[in-house]
C-alpha cells in the first residue's frame, strides 16, 4: 500500500497513488446533485412526490463527503507518509494549471454566449440588448461593493501567502480566516441580489428576458460556485495552517488554493465590466 512508496527499495521519486473510491463516488455524488437540481428546477414528481429538491440535497451531502474523504487522503499523503517529493510536486502545480485552464475554457463558453446575444440582438430580444422590458442591475451598486470585497481578500490571501514564506503561521491564519469571510460575505450579497432581480428564467411574457436570465445566471452563478468552492478550499488551508501542515518552504496546498482564489478573482472583474457595466448600460446597437 502507501508505504511501500517510502520503502528503502524504491529508488525513484515519483509518488504512486494507491486505489481509491472518490472519483468514482464524487462523479455519482456529483451527477445526482445535477439531476436532483434540474427535476426541482423543473418541478419534477413521482405521482405526487416532488424529488428533486431532496435529490439534489442528498447529492449535495455526497459531494461534501468526498470532499471531506478526498482531502483528508491527500493530507496524509502530504503531511504522514511525506510522499509529496519535489518531482511529485512539480505534477501537482502542472495539473493544478491545467485544471485552472479547463476552468478558463468554461467561462470562455458563458460569455461567448452572452456577447453573441449582446452583438447580435434578434428578434426574440427586439433587437436591442439588454432586451426590452429588463430592468438590470445596477453596476455601482450592490455589484461594486461585492468586486470590492473580492480585490480586498486577493490582497488577504497575498498576505497569507507571504506570512507563510516568512513562517508566520499565526499571521497566514490570521489572514485566512479573514479572506474566508470575505468569500462568506460575497456569497451573502449575491444570494441577496439574486432575491431581487427583476428578471428570471422561464419568465414567460418576453422571450428576450429569458435569454437574458440564462445568460446572466449562467456566467454569475458559475462564478458564485466558484467562490464557494475556493472559500472552503481556503478553509480547509485556515485549519491545515493552525495544525502547523504548512511550512515556508514547503506549502503547495496553500499556493493551489490562492491560484484558484486569484482566478475566481480575475473572472469577477470580467464579469464586473462586461455584463454589469458595459452589457448592462445600453451600450449595444438599438439604444
Amino acid at each position: 500500500m502507501a508505504e511501500q512508496h517510502h520503502d528503502e527499495h524504491v529508488t525513484h521519486p515519483f509518488h504512486l497513488v494507491d486505489p481509491s473510491p472518490w472519483p468514482l463516488v464524487a462523479s455519482l455524488a456529483a451527477g445526482l446533485l445535477a439531476a436532483g437540481t434540474a427535476m426541482w428546477m423543473n418541478g419534477f414528481t413521482i405521482g405526487d412526490l416532488p424529488i428533486g429538491a431532496k435529490t439534489a440535497a442528498l447529492g449535495l451531502l455526497g459531494v461534501l463527503f468526498v470532499m471531506w474523504m478526498w482531502w483528508r487522503d491527500v493530507i496524509k499523503e502530504a503531511v504522514v507518509q511525506k510522499a509529496h517529493s519535489p518531482v511529485a510536486k512539480i505534477g501537482l502545480r502542472y495539473g493544478m494549471a491545467l485544471f485552472i485552464a479547463s476552468e478558463v475554457m468554461f467561462f470562455v463558453a458563458f460569455f461567448w454566449a452572452y456577447f453573441a446575444a449582446a452583438f447580435y440582438p434578434t428578434e426574440a430580444t427586439g433587437f436591442v440588448w439588454p432586451p426590452q422590458g429588463v430592468h438590470t442591475f445596477d453596476p455601482f451598486d450592490v455589484p461594486f461593493i461585492m468586486t470590492l470585497i473580492l480585490l480586498l481578500s486577493g490582497t488577504t490571501v497575498t498576505w497569507a501567502h507571504h506570512a507563510l514564506i516568512e513562517g508566520k503561521n499565526k499571521d497566514a491564519a490570521k489572514a485566512l480566516a479573514i479572506t474566508v469571510g470575505l468569500g462568506v460575505l460575497f456569497t451573502c450579497f449575491q444570494v441577496y441580489e439574486y432575491s431581487h432581480a427583476h428578471f428570471g428564467f422561464n419568465d414567460g411574457t418576453i422571450e428576450g428576458r429569458d435569454i437574458y436570465a440564462s445568460t446572466f445566471f449562467m456566467a454569475t452563478g458559475f462564478h458564485g460556485l466558484h467562490v464557494l468552492i475556493g472559500t472552503i478550499f481556503l478553509a480547509v488551508c485556515y485549519f491545515r495552517t493552525l495544525k502547523g501542515h504548512f511550512t515556508a518552504t514547503s506549502h503547495f496546498g496553500f499556493e493551489a488554493a490562492a491560484w484558484y482564489w486569484h482566478f475566481v478573482d480575475v473572472v469577477w472583474l470580467f464579469l464586473f465590466i462586461s455584463i454589469y457595466w458595459w452589457g448592462s448600460a445600453g451600450a449595444v446597437a438599438g439604444h
